[in-house]
């Protein structure tokens, strides 16, 4: 347990007032020595599951053999995601601010005796820019981090979210102080409204527009109200939430403590996926402690307010994601939509109003509070205020988190955060928004980022998944995948969902084998709108998106499919042979010792050929092969 930690559960006291808080915040901050070094280790799960648990092991035991030659022993703090999730494990050294990559337990003693000892950085863990080959000493000059704005993660990767005295002391929980001490409920909202904050969930309906239509309904029906967070991010690609909830879990709930006193709620949720263990820990966590203080439960700070929250896991079913079937969900029924003839601020829960957020829009309540609406306001663009955390993924060198204000150009987070392709492939397309979005083409590279421009372009911002291609990348297959995906995951309650999804993929399928005609390029996009507009929930009206943009911006592709008999990506299995070049091939054997089939034939240190008849079109000689000699057909 944390040194800071360990202070206050001596205390064993409750908060009674906001001056108890601010004194408390104080005391913490008075103990922090600012030239104690730290090591902070990332313990996202990226991190974890490259080993970072190991490193953090190694580094304790190799402090413990300093021992007394160290002049002043540092501590080592464990964070959530520090965003640069392809270079982990990550390990920050503070004050200096040294940052080190791919940090191997094995390091673990060369950078107690190096760096903490004698102040030396390691420099073969240090930060090289690809592109200019320059040694980078510090986490703010990295390109990856240098363009980006951090407002709703600026405590990730600086606190241990396990540790409530960590938030405190940087902060946390004076938006609700200030609430309760000095703004009445309608203040609240009216900061919110005056925000513009829209809702991070996918949708973008704006938050303070939700919360006063929640407050009308109130007015006629009465209470009880419900406040509610959609932490059931089910995306492929899409890890925002989940790093938030790890991260930074107080923040999450400080905003929905806030929300709860705006709305007068006396209870509140946390939908989180089941797939997210450690978020549902730090979560447990956080609402263990801040019951203990006083924060969270009876009579918060004093105030006379009381809320308390509990935790529902879903049980990874993706249209739970889906308000209605949420609600169905935590009321104990199967996670089913139903019909929204009236709004979830009005009839949510058990029928009561609800309000209704994902994580992110949480967290970003208790930053509106404290600063202010106008504050909030000025970052981004008009109509599209604040920040946007994504996740960025697939074919970019920087994989990882990301947090940019609104309006940047989608270019600027592909080529320069996110590094651009590997190996210098041409930037194909992004797909935003998740299997509920679409493919934005590399002629619109610089698309605004901001919810209407998104969906101009005929995609959405969705809850964040940002997901970039390049020419080795079909659109026909990317269709493909997103159908099969949300054609599993439909509840099958409605008619479009059951079987227009299933005949939509169908058609796909047939593309990819070079069936068909570019006649069937018209019952794609007839099948597609019927299912928009048909549809029961949002799972099955924006599940045609993928199609329908790859359609209006690849649609020479689809033709080669079924004209040509050809995929100019290389993808689809019916369509392609590979072949071995004669005069690239060595005869190393690497590929014909890997193949599955033992289809490839030659002799050591003579060109090899494949039996084409016998291959299955796996790909593995071209993953093996060194020589580029393997070719795509």
């Amino acid at each position: 347990m944390p040194e800071q930690q360990a202070v206050i559960d001596n205390t064993h006291q409750r908060l009674q007032s906001a001056e108890d808080l601010n004194e408390l915040r104080q005391h913490l901050c008075d103990r922090v020595d600012p030239n104690r070094p730290e090591i902070v280790v990332c313990h996202g799960t990226g991190c974890m599951a490259n080993g970072s648990t190991q490193v953090t092991e190694a580094l304790a035991a190799a402090l413990k053999k300093a021992g007394s030659e160290a002049k002043l022993m540092p501590g080592i703090k464990t964070t959530g995601c520090q965003g640069f999730c392809s270079r982990g494990p990550l390990i920050i050294i503070r004050p200096q601010g040294l940052f080190y990559q791919q940090v191997k337990p094995k390091d673990a003693e060369e950078i107690v005796q190096q760096t903490i000892m004698q102040g030396k950085p390691v420099e073969r863990l240090l930060y090289q820019d690809p592109k200019t080959g320059e040694t980078i000493h510090t986490e703010d000059e990295i390109p990856f981090y240098k363009m980006q704005q951090r407002v709703v993660l600026h405590n990730i990767g600086r606190i241990d979210p396990s540790d409530i005295a960590d938030y405190i002391a940087a902060g946390g929980y004076q938006a609700l102080a200030k609430a309760l001490t000095t703004m009445t409920p309608e203040d609240v909202v009216a900061q919110v409204e005056a925000s513009g904050l829209r809702g991070r969930g996918g949708a973008g309906f704006p938050t303070g527009r939700k919360w006063r239509s929640a407050l009308q309904a109130i007015e006629r029906k009465g209470r009880p109200v419900y406040v509610v967070v959609n932490g059931d991010e089910g995306d492929p690609g899409a890890f925002m939430d989940r790093t938030i909830m790890e991260g930074d879990p107080h923040a999450v709930l400080e905003g929905l403590i806030l929300g709860a006193y705006a709305l007068g709620a006396q209870m509140g949720y946390l939908y989180v996926r089941a797939e997210y263990p450690l978020a549902i820990k730090h979560l447990e966590i956080a609402m263990m402690q801040a019951r203990a203080y006083g924060l969270l439960g009876d009579n918060i700070l004093g105030s006379g307010f009381t809320f308390d929250a509990r935790i529902n896991r879903g049980a990874g079913a993706f249209v739970c994601g889906e308000s209605t079937a949420l609600f169905t969900s935590i009321e104990g029924k199967p996670g089913n939509p139903r019909p929204k003839y009236v709004r979830s601020v009005e009839e949510g829960l058990w029928g009561r109003p609800t309000v209704l957020n994902n994580v992110e829009t949480w967290a970003n309540i208790p930053l509106i509070v404290n600063k202010g609406g106008d504050w909030y306001a000025d970052l981004g663009v008009p109509h599209s205020t604040g920040t946007k955390v994504f996740s960025l993924v697939g074919k970019v060198n920087n994989v990882g988190l990301v947090e940019v204000p609104m309006g940047i150009k989608l270019s600027e987070i592909v080529e320069t955060i996110g590094g651009g392709v590997p190996d210098g492939r041409p930037f194909k397309a992004v797909q935003t928004g998740g299997p509920s979005g679409g493919c934005i083409p590399y002629s619109l590279k610089d698309t605004p980022v901001d919810f209407d421009s998104l969906t101009k372009a005929g995609s959405m911002m969705g809850s964040g998944a940002m997901i970039v291609m390049d020419d080795s990348d079909c659109v026909v297959d990317v269709g493909r995948y997103f159908l099969r995906f949300l054609e599993e995951e439909s509840c099958g309650k409605c008619l479009p969902c059951r079987l227009g999804l299933t005949r939509l993929r169908e058609l796909l399928d047939n593309f990819a084998k070079g069936k068909g005609s570019e006649a069937d390029i018209d019952d794609l996009i007839s099948l597609s709108e019927a299912i928009q507009d048909g549809a029961l929930c949002a799972l099955g009206s924006s599940a045609p998106n993928p199609v329908l943009t790859t359609l209006q911006y690849f649609r020479e592709e689809y033709i080669a499919h079924v004209k040509d008999k050809k995929c100019p990506a290389g993808v689809c299995k019916d369509l392609i042979t590979y072949t071995i070049d004669a005069d690239a091939c060595t005869g190393c054997t690497a590929c014909a010792r890997r193949c599955p089939q033992n289809c490839i034939r030659g002799k050591k240190k003579e060109a090899h050929i494949i039996e084409v008849g016998d291959c299955i079109r796996c790909g593995i000689c071209l993953e093996t092969c060194k020589f580029k000699a393997v070719q795509v057909d």
